[in-house]
């Protein structure tokens, strides 16, 4: 197979190496492994094992990381002044 790594745990194939080789990259990902599809170079696709309940988010953890970081930015943070600065960037 025609593959190329780039991330540690994505594995790059073409389009039509993915469409040739379907079920091959199927009992792949049931295994563990991640694809990223490309088409003329452009991400289309990311062939992932399926999620289970266990790696489902939890909001509550979520939410107590989202302070954590937070608490380790210095001085006032205003939510509006941020959506202003990404809008001119």
């Amino acid at each position: 197979m025609n593959v190329k790594k780039r991330w540690t745990h994505f594995t790059e194939v073409s389009a039509f190496e993915a469409k040739t080789r379907l079920s091959e990259l199927l009992r792949e990902t049931e295994r563990g492994r991640s694809f990223v599809i490309r088409r003329r170079g452009k991400v289309v696709a990311h062939l992932v094992p399926p999620t289970t309940e266990e790696e489902l988010l939890d909001l509550p953890k979520l939410l107590i990381s989202f302070r954590e970081i937070r608490q380790r930015i210095p001085g006032a943070l205003k939510v509006r002044e941020l959506i202003e600065e990404g809008r001119r960037a």
